[in-house]
């Protein structure tokens, strides 16, 4: 295929000098190695100190950040910031065994201050890890065989999978294959074995990273797995989403859909979140070189030159999207077949214990914005201590304790019960809304998340009431800034942090993740959000249709303008 109409002045085949810097440091990593084993040995300070290694300890899923609460009063001090780190476990479509969980609840209250929070992207974070925890913590995961390898960095991320249990057998074919795709797509690299569990570097016959090369991608990489009707993995939100096809033999394959990003820059009009595009249906087989090729076109063509339009949601609006699909089709080896019919309905959990034709139970258990405190650390250790089936994680941050047998089910539910953890009693607009982590810990916050949404959903609860509207399920998505970790721009209620206290507020998502949503208000305050919202809604109570979602009559109201495709976000 030709590429001379396509401009590649900003990619993989121009020499380092003409990219990025960080181009030119993961090419000098050795890796992904750098100075990262040196740096764990300095005793001097609680962090890393090579801004390098910082970056590179990324690839190996680990944050390197400090205590932002503490940060005024050590500056005063004269003292460094209080480094801490984050860790992020690679755990495909979100299912854990209940050894493994034993082993996670073990390091969280040993290294992690007595707390584990569930992701977005289903999976665990540790926090407040100190700098010598880090290598018991990531040893401790190798005794379980879990890792935390491209959890972050410029590689393919977690892979994500529908969790909603509905049909266990076809529910097991989608989740073993995220997870061969996960083991497939993650770096090949020796250096997190070398730095983490001490193994000799060996020479090697081949190339070290036959598919990345030395600079790996040109940012993060998302994949994820969604079994219709369910689309709680926000499968438009993803890089690279495989939407399961079944027949009455079973899976069949998927239809694929590309390029779909939250992240954005405030005061970037060039920056926008983009929902992915569906390009066809690839047989099962075909999984596996579907992914490498579209990984592979990223790969070669996206931005290495600006580090916010590096996301391959640019690299296809840029070259455009038939040729795009036409050089994946090429590197594939095979066209794509045309999509198959589907149906999404939402993209939530289902709450309560739901049976599958196995004679298996399953129950969600609502987590408020994931976050697994002592006490819930408590209750999820007893039940991992008795159940025989697994923990599956949504990404909605709540925990299905799946594959139940009928006569564990009432021993189960007293501890349930015990620790007061019936989710019957959680609001439908509460089960609807997810935070990201934001203040302290995340360096990027520019205003509280996880801490503040308690507060907001109580008075937004207050005004859904006083409306008639307390049982109305409506999504809710609040980041601390514009990156978007809960994936805000896709709710029917979105929030991204500005300042202290500020907020872009964002109305007319699609209910189950179908629709770009589109800022009402700029930077305003609880105040003028709140005044906002009971204004909004008043007039859902008084003029919806029957059926009707929140999203859909902001728009046929003419509340905000449907965003159409993600360049016209910002307009």
């Amino acid at each position: 295929m030709t590429t001379e109409t396509i401009d590649r002045s900003r990619d993989l085949s121009q020499p380092l000098d003409r990219l990025g810097p960080d181009e030119s440091m993961k090419d000098r990593s050795d890796y992904l190695r750098g100075s990262i084993a040196d740096g764990l040995l300095d005793r001097i300070t609680g962090a890393v100190p090579s801004a390098d290694d910082v970056k590179l300890m990324k690839f190996h899923g680990i944050y390197q950040q400090d205590d932002r609460d503490l940060r005024d009063e050590r500056r005063r001090q004269k003292l460094e910031p209080a480094y801490q780190f984050m860790i992020r476990v690679r755990l495909p479509g979100g299912v854990c065994s209940p050894a493994q969980w034993l082993k996670l609840d073990e390091l969280a209250r040993a290294h992690g201050g007595e707390t584990l929070r569930i992701t977005t992207r289903q999976t665990f974070q540790f926090h407040w890890v100190l700098k010598d925890s880090l290598r018991p913590i990531i040893q401790g995961l190798h005794d379980t065989l879990l890792d935390t390898v491209a959890a972050c960095g410029d590689d393919s991320r977690g892979v994500m999978c529908t969790v909603d249990p509905q049909s266990s057998q076809f529910h097991a074919e989608v989740a073993a294959m995220s997870k061969q795709v996960s083991d497939h797509v993650i770096p090949k690299t020796r250096a997190y074995h070398e730095i983490w569990y001490g193994d000799e570097r060996v020479a090697s016959s081949g190339p070290e990273e036959p598919f990345y090369g030395r600079t790996y991608m040109p940012r993060k990489f998302k994949i994820g797995f969604a079994l219709p009707p369910s689309n709680d993995i926000d499968v438009y939100a993803q890089d690279l989403g495989f939407i399961a096809i079944g027949g009455p033999d079973g899976l069949e394959g998927f239809n694929v859909v590309i390029g779909g990003g939250m992240g954005r820059t405030d005061q970037a009009p060039e920056t926008y979140p983009r929902l992915a595009s569906l390009i066809g249906f690839v047989p099962a087989d075909q999984v596996i070189a579907c992914a490498d090729a579209v990984m592979a076109v990223q790969r070669d063509y996206g931005d290495r030159k600006d580090r916010q339009r590096a996301r391959f949601k640019y690299t296809i609006d840029d070259k455009g999207l038939d040729w795009i699909k036409a050089e994946i089709e090429q590197r594939m080896g095979a066209p794509f077949q045309d999509a198959r019919a589907f149906t999404f309905t939402s993209n939530g959990d289902s709450y309560g214990w739901n049976s599958t034709p196995d004679g298996r139970h399953h129950r969600t258990v609502f987590i408020r914005s994931g976050r697994l405190d002592l006490k819930l650390l408590d209750a999820f250790r007893d039940i991992a201590r008795i159940h025989r089936g697994t923990f599956r994680l949504t990404p909605n941050q709540n925990v299905i304790i799946a594959g139940v047998r009928t006569e564990d089910r009432a021993a189960i539910d007293a501890l349930l019960a015990e620790y007061g953890l019936e989710t019957d009693t959680v609001s439908p607009f509460r089960r609807n809304a997810i935070a990201c982590v934001a203040l302290p810990t995340c360096g990027l916050a520019m205003a509280e998340s996880e801490r503040y949404l308690p507060t907001l959903l109580e008075k937004i609860e207050a005004i859904l009431a006083r409306h008639g509207l307390a049982d109305e399920p409506i999504t809710l998505r609040m980041s601390g800034c514009p990156n978007g970790c809960s994936r805000p721009y896709i709710a029917e209620i979105g929030l991204t942090g500005r300042a202290p206290g500020k907020y872009n507020l964002y109305l007319g998502g699609g209910f189950h993740g179908e629709r770009l949503n589109r800022m009402v208000r700029e930077n305003a305050g609880e105040a003028a959000i709140l005044e906002d919202l009971d204004d909004a809604l008043g007039r859902y109570a008084r003029e919806r249709q029957a059926g009707e979602h929140f999203g859909d009559f902001t728009i046929r109201a003419g509340i905000v303008r449907a965003v159409t495709e993600g360049r016209l976000f910002n307009e």
